[in-house]
């Protein structure tokens, strides 16, 4: 049987190929950050967070992003699993094992860039009480798993359908708040699956970044930063200050 292509339109189509070829220009300062430091870093007593890398990305290539975080005084930790290579069966078991070495002292804000963004969404999912807040960076959360431009290069790598993978996709809002960044300069991923609908999350903001730029750029987490810090004070979930 011959089926037909899918004709998204507006937010809902992939990006184009202008934007895409945005997106090459961050692979030399995406290798440059492959040298990196991935042990934790931010004030010791900070209050604690957890960075989950992208498709193929790592724990240095979110270097910018950690660090942006760390000197708003959180204590910054990696995920500490390796090169990011797709959804596992143990993808969340080994994530909860993961917040259990960084401490049960008060919940831990984790932020996803990417597939990273899917993965911290299931780990509140099953975790709730140990999750602050989740904030997704261009992570394809919503709508068609295949509103993007890499989801041919995913099932190859990963091994599975992005419709059939190892852990159930669920579009619906975890149970913690969730704060959804995205960029209509993304050239990777579509608006629609990024900002996601009302029900899926509680915030959504445009950023004016590419892709790429959520993990690697410091201007964008800069920015990625001062949004998390105010929608964690109009969550009223905003950690004492130290001082």
């Amino acid at each position: 049987m011959i089926t037909s292509k899918v004709a998204w339109q507006g937010d809902d189509r992939p990006p184009s190929l202008r934007l895409r070829l945005g997106e090459a220009a961050w692979l030399l300062p995406r290798m440059w950050r492959a040298f990196g430091s991935t042990r934790p870093i931010g004030p010791v007593d900070g209050p604690p967070a957890l960075v989950i890398p992208g498709f193929v990305a790592h724990d240095r290539t979110t270097m910018a992003l950690r660090r942006a975080l760390a000197e708003a005084g959180w204590r910054v930790h990696g995920w500490e699993l390796g090169l990011n290579l797709g959804v596992r069966a143990d993808t969340v078991a080994r994530l909860r094992k993961r917040l259990d070495e960084i401490g049960h002292h008060q919940p831990i804000l984790v932020v996803g860039w990417s597939l990273g963004g899917l993965f911290a969404r299931e780990l509140a999912r099953a975790v709730p009480d140990r999750v602050r807040a989740v904030v997704t960076l261009g992570s394809p959360f919503s709508g068609d798993p295949k509103q993007n431009n890499v989801w041919r290069l995913y099932q190859l790598i990963a091994g599975h359908k992005v419709d059939e993978t190892p852990i159930p996709r669920i579009t619906d809002k975890p149970p913690v708040p969730q704060l959804a960044l995205w960029s209509r300069k993304d050239g990777l991923i579509a608006p629609r699956a990024a900002r996601g609908l009302e029900h899926e999350r509680d915030k959504a903001v445009e950023l004016d970044c590419t892709h790429m730029a959520f993990g690697v750029s410091s201007r964008a987490a800069s920015d990625v930063v001062r949004e998390i810090q105010t929608f964690l004070e109009e969550q009223k979930l905003a950690p004492e200050s130290r001082h």
